[in-house]
């Protein structure tokens, strides 16, 4: 069994939970899985039903279901933004936090990551966030699309990979979200997901 999934249990360790308007666990050394999204990605009308919604998994389940309709102005689709985004993920892979999966969709991104001493999922998010959304900005003004101010949503969802049979579900969830949404028919044709064949 990967030795990320041992040693202390996250629940327990409340030097490293952070809360904002979520809580996120930012300890070393443990897989986490992220989804955050474009501010416009969920209409006001499906984010007041989703508030209505008490149990949080619950929550999170409803809310990535949801971001596959391909609400807002999904700025992801556009090829030269998604590439844009699949840099910046890998930009810092192996340097500042060790990138298992990912998956760019239209108007959100999951990604499967290890994370490192002195790079706090919180941080790290952040510079994913800030680092694209001017050149996102930019990209658009070359596209003549509108862009959206903020580009992203403020929060984002986090979860720790509990064990292994959690880490094979979630990888498998990230590939498939393309299929699962209708983009594609085979995961390995969906060009901006690390499940991509690449030559």
């Amino acid at each position: 069994m990967n030795n990320s999934f041992t040693g202390e249990n996250p629940l327990h360790d409340t030097l490293n939970w952070r809360k904002r308007f979520l809580p996120h666990y930012d300890g070393s050394g443990k897989y986490q899985s992220i989804t955050f999204r474009l501010n416009d990605a969920l209409p006001s009308k499906v984010l007041q039903r989703l508030n209505t919604v008490e149990d949080s998994l619950e929550k999170i389940l409803k809310t990535e279901n949801e971001l596959d309709f391909g609400y807002g102005s999904c700025l992801l689709r556009y090829p030269s933004i998604a590439q844009l985004m699949q840099n910046v993920l890998k930009y810092f892979d192996g340097e500042r936090y060790s990138l298992t999966a990912w998956v760019i969709m239209p108007n959100h991104i999951h990604v499967l990551i290890k994370t490192y001493e002195n790079y706090p999922l919180g941080k790290v998010v952040h510079s994913w966030k800030s680092y694209s959304s001017l050149k996102i900005a930019n990209k658009c003004s070359e596209l003549d699309v509108e862009a959206i101010n903020p580009i992203w949503q403020r929060e984002y969802w986090d979860r720790f990979i509990r064990d292994e049979n959690h880490f094979q579900k979630v990888v498998a969830y990230i590939h498939d979200n393309p299929v699962k949404a209708g983009l594609v028919k085979c995961v390995e044709n969906f060009r901006w997901s690390s499940c991509f064949k690449r030559d």
